[in-house]
Parts: C-alpha cells; sequence; structure tokens
C-alpha cells in the first residue's frame, strides 16, 4: 500500500547493542550465560521455595512470584537481542514488536509492584509482629499478588494501546536492541504528543506509587529497628532488608535513569547499558540478592539436596 510515496511499514529493524561483529560474539557468549543463569536461577528458586514448606509464607511466596516476573521479563527481551548479534539484519513484524513491548513492560510493572509488596511484607513483620498474620493473610497475600499482575496489564495497555494507533512510513530502523516505546515513537508519523503523555503518566504512576510505598515502609522499619534494645535483633532485622533494598536500589535506578531522565542528556548507548541493566543484569541478581544469601534458603536448599540424595 503506498500513501503519499511512502510504504506502510510491516516491520521494524532492531540495529541491536553494536554492529562491530567481534563485540557481537563476545556479547552473544556473555548474554547467553547471563539467560541461562537468569533462568535456571529463578527456575531453581521457584522450585525449592514451593518444595520446602518450612521456608515461612508469604515472604518466599513473594520470592516465588518474583523469581517468575524475572524469568518472563528476560525472556521477552533477551532472545531477540542474542538473535540481533548473530545476524546482520534483525526484522521484527509490526505485531510481534508490539507484542515485545507488552510483555516487556506487563512484567516490569509487575515487578515494581512485587518489590513495594515485599517492602509491606517487611514493615509488617518487623514493625506489628503481633498483628503480622492478620495484615498478611491469606486473602491479603492473595489480593496484593492479584494487584501486582493486574496493575502490570493495565500499565502495559496504556503502551500497546498508543503504539496501535500510530502509523509509520518512514524508516523502520530502530537504535535499540528491543522493541521500547520511545525510539518507536521517533519513527511514527504525524502527532505522538498522546502517545507521549499516556504511557509517561501511566509508568510514573506505577513508579511513584511503588517507590512510595517502599520508602514510607522502610522508613518506618528504621524507626523500629533503632528503638530496638538487642543487638541480635537489629542485625536480624537489617540482614532481612538490605537484600531487599539492593534489590529496589539496583532497579529503580536503571529505570528512573531511562524513563524520568532527559533523553537529550544521555547518548543512545548510554540508554541501552543502563536497558541492559534492569531488563537483562537485574532478573538474573536477584536469585542471589534476594534468596541465595538467606540463612533459611540455604538450609532448606541443604535438607532437598540431602533428600533427593538419600532417594538416589
Amino acid at each position: 500500500m503506498e500513501t503519499a510515496n511512502h510504504t506502510t511499514v510491516t516491520e521494524f529493524i532492531i540495529l541491536g547493542l553494536t554492529d562491530n561483529p567481534t563485540l557481537c560474539a563476545i556479547f552473544f557468549e556473555i548474554f547467553l550465560g547471563v539467560y541461562i543463569v537468569t533462568v535456571v536461577g529463578n527456575i531453581s528458586i521457584t522450585i525449592l521455595i514451593r518444595s520446602s514448606p518450612q521456608l515461612p509464607m508469604p515472604m518466599y511466596l513473594f520470592l516465588s512470584h518474583l523469581a517468575f516476573v524475572d524469568i518472563g521479563y528476560s525472556t521477552s527481551v533477551t532472545p531477540i537481542m542474542l538473535m540481533s548479534f548473530l545476524r546482520d539484519r534483525t526484522a521484527i513484524p509490526v505485531t510481534g514488536c508490539i507484542a515485545q513491548l507488552g510483555s516487556d513492560v506487563t512484567f516490569g510493572a509487575t515487578e515494581c509492584f512485587l518489590l513495594a509488596t515485599i517492602a509491606y511484607n517487611h514493615y509488617g513483620s518487623i514493625c506489628s509482629p503481633l498483628l503480622y498474620s492478620i495484615h498478611m493473610s491469606p486473602v491479603v497475600c492473595f489480593f496484593l499478588l492479584e494487584a501486582s499482575y493486574l496493575g502490570g496489564c493495565i500499565n502495559a495497555s496504556s503502551f500497546t494501546g498508543c503504539l496501535m494507533n500510530l502509523s509509520f512510513r518512514g524508516p523502520n530502523k530502530t537504535n535499540h536492541f528491543f522493541c521500547d516505546l520511545f525510539p518507536l515513537l521517533k519513527l511514527s508519523c504525524g502527532h505522538v504528543s498522546i502517545a507521549e503523555t499516556s504511557p509517561a503518566i501511566s509508568s510514573a504512576s506505577v513508579l511513584i506509587s511503588t517507590l512510595f510505598t517502599i520508602i514510607v515502609s522502610y522508613s518506618y522499619i528504621l524507626h523500629s529497628i533503632l528503638k530496638m534494645h538487642s543487638t541480635e535483633g537489629r542485625k536480624k532485622a537489617f540482614s532481612t532488608c538490605i537484600s531487599h533494598l539492593t534489590a529496589v536500589t539496583l532497579f529503580y535506578g536503571t529505570v528512573l535513569f531511562v524513563y524520568v531522565m532527559s533523553k537529550s542528556s544521555y547518548s543512545a548507548d548510554q540508554v541501552k547499558v543502563a536497558s541492559v541493566i534492569y531488563i537483562v543484569v537485574v532478573p538474573m541478581l536477584n536469585p542471589l540478592i534476594c534468596s541465595l544469601r538467606k540463612k533459611e534458603v540455604k538450609e532448606a536448599m541443604r535438607k532437598l539436596m540431602a533428600r533427593a540424595h538419600w532417594f538416589s
């Protein structure tokens, strides 16, 4: 179909991280290893949590869902990125690009809600231990998990809905390693103010509300820790929170760099590097940061391995 000497775009060309053949070979091996570790690590954590009833709930219930979301988050982007290292030309149909953007945003927003939920869980266990069973009852846990996934889907709909209403008739090469909204908006025809505003408002709402929940929760937690007379109690409380705070800092730090800071201040390569960290690297690190360093997980892993050795 021809309109004003321009052909309607049916696919987008992903330029990837680099076009240097040597770097492509090196990056392929590195990120393939990262992806394998991400999938194996998060699946292992999920299986371990589900097969170890001695692990305290609902904390590890939330961590198992975080592991599932991390697998989906990385899988929505990493395979396409790996393909771009092996091919001179990586093309994705427009519908495939919209689907990738939708899944990426869904899992990313869900991760924000889950991180906020874990912070609220820490608040309940440390600040209100006597009422913890009420604050985090099975009904409340189910509601929080359902709201996390629903919030992720609603946020993604603002991205995909705007993208489907745009027309693309010009260049189709996007300088990124996946189908991100803002690089695609630069390729669209006509006015894109609404397409920029709606997702920005939706994403800002998710980031602000979840980050606010995390900050308020940890403000109360810090206040409670400082009032503790027991050194052992303080140490235990700090060890409970420090891993989660590390994951929050890595994830929100890079997300805010990409989506809140002015794009004009940074090069496309800097944005790519930040995107790699929060989409590809953080999902690999979360099992180590949030789960494997915990004493309960190490003990559950030891018992599971001993049980497997006994049956063999």
